[in-house]
């Protein structure tokens, strides 16, 4: 878990939690790691990233990748020490009917844009309610 881009990340969705919780939207994070070392990894995540909010989302737990492959997070070209695929970085939009509503993969070694994610929530709930096209 505590790698570079993963701790940036997680710090990063944390600074505008705010802006997610207004429209309604619940972070969770998933890592495939126990439990246990979420514990440590979320203090690094607070450090390195100076909040001073603390960590308001969940990380779940799944060090068999169970939810990781059902979803189709594994990448079969990129392996860990144990030859067990890693998983890409993920961000799925699930609306209030259950519904997926977005999915974006990116390589495990790219981050993610939040601001973009924050973007596109706005798109999608604008567009569920209204006939309209939201290009910017």
């Amino acid at each position: 878990d505590y790698t570079p881009v993963c701790t940036t990340e997680l710090g990063r969705v944390q600074q505008p939690s705010n802006e997610f919780n207004k429209r309604g939207v619940k972070l969770i994070a998933l890592s495939c790691d126990e439990v246990e070392s979420h514990n440590g990894w979320i203090k690094d995540i607070i450090a390195y990233n100076n909040l001073t909010t603390g960590f308001s989302y969940p990380i779940i737990a799944d060090p068999k990748r169970d939810v990781a492959n059902l979803y189709g997070m594994l990448d079969p070209d990129e392996k860990d020490a144990k030859g067990i695929p890693l998983t890409c970085r993920a961000v799925f939009v699930i609306g209030p009917d259950k519904r997926l509503k977005l999915s974006l993969l990116y390589p495990a070694t790219t981050g993610r844009n939040f601001d973009e994610i924050l973007r596109v929530v706005d798109s999608l709930q604008l567009t569920a309610t209204r006939k309209v096209g939201h290009p910017c």
